[in-house]
């Protein structure tokens, strides 16, 4: 079995950063800080035009935080810090100042949703349903929330977060705004990605850090927002309700 990882692969411009974990790549505390480091890394260093984000195998992007962590979780303080790991990732994605391509495979869930919506553009197969399933556990898409809304809209993201044992079709990803192209094979997509990562690398790096500077726009609170968000789902994995379900998962 392929042991756990997140790597980053530079060439001609593009850094290639990929995560993997067997448990359906969900990611647990360690993965997700080498991830929100090597982003950030990637935006500072003048060789990388372009960031293309990615996991590994052919079935899920993301099946969200790691539920082993989670159950584990036995005081506030932890579950923030818990649930901060999605945070960092994501305000790790919003401030650097490359243009972040988003190569979704398969399904996405939970962190996972939160991840694609803070690409600045993502591309997916029809077999990348997304589902937000943290009121089935008795908290909720609390951290992720401001990203998926910033790309779905209001009632997009709440549709998702309420309706918690649905996945939501590609297709009705892409109608919303997630993603931009939808394809039928990872084949495609990755030729696509590929092609396209290459195409932004002759663009001017300055108007492209000027364009995401606007895009990201009325976000500057994130840091402070998310944090907020992080303290509420580990208020909440405490509660008798959330600890009860979750005993059915172990």
């Amino acid at each position: 079995m392929t042991p756990p990882y997140v790597k980053e692969h530079i060439a001609s411009g593009i850094a290639t950063i990929e995560f993997f974990h067997p448990a359906h790549n969900s990611l647990p505390g360690d993965l997700l800080s080498k991830l929100t480091n090597l982003i950030t890394e990637a935006g500072e260093n003048d060789e990388v035009k372009v960031i293309v984000l990615k996991s590994g195998g052919d079935r899920t992007f993301c099946a969200g935080a790691s539920f082993k962590e989670l159950i584990n979780i036995n005081d506030a303080e932890t579950g923030k810090i818990f649930f901060s790991g999605f945070a960092n990732v994501i305000n790790a994605m919003r401030k650097c100042p490359k243009f972040i391509i988003g190569r979704i495979q398969g399904k996405t869930v939970g962190g996972g949703v939160g991840l694609a919506s803070a690409t600045d553009f993502c591309m997916a197969t029809k077999y990348a349903s997304i589902k937000l399933s943290e009121l089935n556990v008795g908290i909720g898409p609390f951290v992720v929330g401001p990203a998926v809304q910033r790309k779905l809209g209001l009632t997009g993201m709440s549709q998702i977060a309420i309706d918690a044992n649905s996945f939501y079709d590609a297709e009705w990803a892409r109608q919303k705004g997630l993603f931009a192209k939808v394809f039928d094979s990872t084949e495609e997509l990755d030729s696509e990605v590929e092609e396209f990562a290459k195409n932004l690398c002759a663009y001017n790096p300055e108007a492209m850090r000027e364009m995401k500077k606007i895009f990201w726009q009325g976000t500057e609170d994130w840091d402070e927002l998310l944090a907020e968000r992080a303290a509420i789902s580990g208020r909440l994995v405490l509660s008798e309700f959330t600890k009860e379900t979750l005993k059915r998962f172990q």
